[in-house]
């Protein structure tokens, strides 16, 4: 007993140690962005408060290989930890990512038919519009969608890796650093894979001449970090990795887009848009990209890059060199028009001046030989834009006028309009959705007001289907946020709006009716996840709420991991057959964490 108590005791004072360091960093390091942050010069930091409610494991990641990776850098693996648990209370825990419990019993040969139900990458097509036609899920079947199973993600709290599913098989990943294969209807698991660093991307499988010479099929996806993958669908071994960006601020976010044997990737890097007003920071290096791989050997085919390559423009208010142009990063997943052999993106904000045309703009891009095609910019003035900079505030790594913060966060829809006319749709977080021609050049069409727009929180994708447009509305910490449009693609009219819904969370941080998940629509009804923890779907043509699904709880899960639903956010519904897909958790100052994904089934 003495003994226990002893190292009870030395376990408490090295806690109260660790966490009196914390607090010393913390005010060094972060108070100035995270004390009392200003909502228009410092949009996206979380107050001291909202990251009390964090898991010490959540700022320990995001210190070490997540948003505030450069600023994490500086310090010793010890101080991340010490700040952790001084803002939290708690200690930063290991995790243990393999899924050792319900392991499958066999593995048998994965089997792919073009004709069966299957879900692969964004859209879950080349055209981004996230309808799925042929499936058991209507409007009429929903009172008879249940919960089958729940599957916990270890160390997760911000589900955003949106799985693929083929051939009966079920791949997700796992912002905490894991690649899960799962039986798509019984939810065993068949392997897990480690990558570099964690997943919070959406997967695409694709047939691949394994390196034994057979057939087989590979899983495709992008890393936080920007390290690609081509992964064995069938046993989870690693066929060719290659890294697509090097930069200290790469952020890998958008989903990667497989077609005719290439592999589009596409490439943000927003932690040098958090740490860029420093005047001890050289701003700004980094641009977004999408590259070319080759398929089968993951060699690079071509580069295109967002912005030219930065150039000095002056010094810092303490004697660093400053560049630019830079940023304007791509978080969404590449468009494919087969027609005109052209992959359309949509990109972000701007870091440094010079203000690029590219940026808040849509890119169609050649597909041959990635040259920039055509383009079509979006916010009036171009968007240049990094946290700390604000009116009153002189500081030479500021841009000289600084812009809203209007990134694109979906990716463009190519779709047909009732009329037959060919169209780009898109929503931004200006809280507009643009209709453009592609065959004029991203001529605009109409646009359409959906919201009042926001810096923080972007919509993260429509569906489109039969001439209707569904577009949730983002925006955080906006008085008007949530609910969901249904607009006519023909003339950019309004059909129908449902307004938020009574929340389904309890009053707090993290709760609220912002709905900038992607949506995914079927036979009469689209699915649309709220920041409240509710993912409802709505009458397709009237906007009514048909069904309603709580996922603020505790779930028992089917591979032994402890996993709880929240928010909804990113990612969003997945559809195949009778089954329906859906992760649930988004930590953060605009969220609630989780770690959950949810499967629910038409009852026979």
């Amino acid at each position: 007993m003495k003994k226990f108590l002893a190292i009870t005791g030395l376990l408490l004072l090295c806690q109260l140690a660790s966490a009196q360091d914390g607090e010393a960093i913390f005010t060094a390091r972060c108070a100035a962005c995270h004390l009392n942050p200003n909502p228009q010069d410092n949009a996206h930091a979380p107050s001291k408060a909202d990251m009390q409610s964090f898991t010490p494991n959540v700022i320990f990641a995001a210190l070490t290989d997540g948003l505030m990776r450069l600023q994490g850098s500086t310090l010793s693996d010890g101080e991340r930890r010490a700040v952790a648990v001084w803002l939290t209370g708690k200690q930063v825990t290991d995790v243990n990512l393999q899924i050792t419990a319900n392991r499958c019993s066999k593995n048998p040969t994965l089997q792919i038919s073009a004709n069966a139900p299957q879900w692969n990458g964004w859209g879950p097509d080349l055209h981004n519009g996230r309808y799925v036609g042929k499936t058991a899920i209507t409007a009429q079947s929903l009172s008879k969608l249940k919960l089958l199973w729940a599957y916990g993600l270890p160390g997760e709290s911000q589900a955003r890796g949106q799985p693929a599913v083929m051939g009966g098989r079920l791949f997700v990943g796992n912002r905490a650093g894991a690649l899960y294969s799962v039986d798509a209807v019984s939810g065993c698991t068949y392997w897990t894979f480690l990558p570099r660093a964690g997943i919070r991307s959406a997967t695409s499988v694709a047939a691949i001449t394994l390196p034994d010479g057979k057939k087989g099929y590979a899983v495709y996806f992008v890393d936080m970090l920007a390290n690609v993958y081509a992964v064995n669908a069938q046993n989870g071994e690693l066929i060719w990795q290659y890294r697509v960006e090097t930069n200290a601020s790469v952020r890998g976010t958008g989903s990667v887009t497989v077609y005719n044997g290439r592999v589009y990737v596409p490439m943000t890097g927003v932690n040098e848009e958090n740490t860029a007003s420093n005047p001890d920071y050289s701003c700004c290096t980094f641009r977004g990209s999408l590259s070319s791989l080759d398929a089968q050997t993951g060699k690079l085919v071509w580069k295109f890059y967002t912005v030219d390559e930065p150039k000095p423009r002056g010094n810092s208010a303490n004697g660093k060199p400053l560049f630019g142009p830079a940023g304007v990063g791509i978080w969404s997943a590449p468009t494919i028009d087969e027609q005109r052999s052209l992959i359309y993106v949509a990109t972000g904000n701007a870091y440094a001046d010079p203000a690029p045309a590219t940026a808040d703009a849509v890119l169609a891009i050649s597909i041959d030989k990635g040259e920039l095609v055509w383009s079509k910019q979006f916010t009036a003035a171009a968007d240049v834009w990094i946290g700390g900079c604000g009116p009153g505030k002189p500081n030479a790594n500021c841009p000289g006028e600084a812009g809203p913060d209007y990134d694109f966060s979906a990716s463009p829809v190519l779709t047909h309009a009732k009329s037959g006319r060919e169209l780009l749709v898109i929503p931004q977080k200006s809280g507009l959705v643009y209709a453009i021609d592609p065959a004029k050049q991203g001529e605009l069409v109409w646009q359409y007001r959906a919201g009042t727009g926001s810096a923080v929180g972007g919509v993260w994708g429509a569906a489109l289907v039969n001439g209707t447009a569904f577009v949730p509305v983002g925006g955080y910490r906006n008085a008007d946020t949530g609910g969901l449009h249904g607009i006519d693609i023909d003339t950019g009219k309004r059909l129908w709006f449902t307004p938020a819904q009574p929340l389904l969370c309890a009053a707090g941080n993290g709760c609220g009716p912002t709905q900038s998940a992607a949506v995914t629509a079927v036979p009469g009804a689209v699915f649309s996840g709220s920041q409240d923890g509710g993912l409802r779907a709505y009458d397709a043509t009237s906007g009514a709420v048909l069904w309603t699904f709580d996922a603020n709880r505790t779930f028992e899960t089917i591979n032994g991991v402890v996993a709880n639903g929240a928010s909804f956010d990113g990612a969003g519904p997945v559809v195949v057959g009778d089954m329906l897909y859906v992760l649930s958790g988004n930590s953060g100052f605009v969220g609630r964490p989780g770690n959950v994904l949810l499967a629910f089934r038409i009852e026979k």
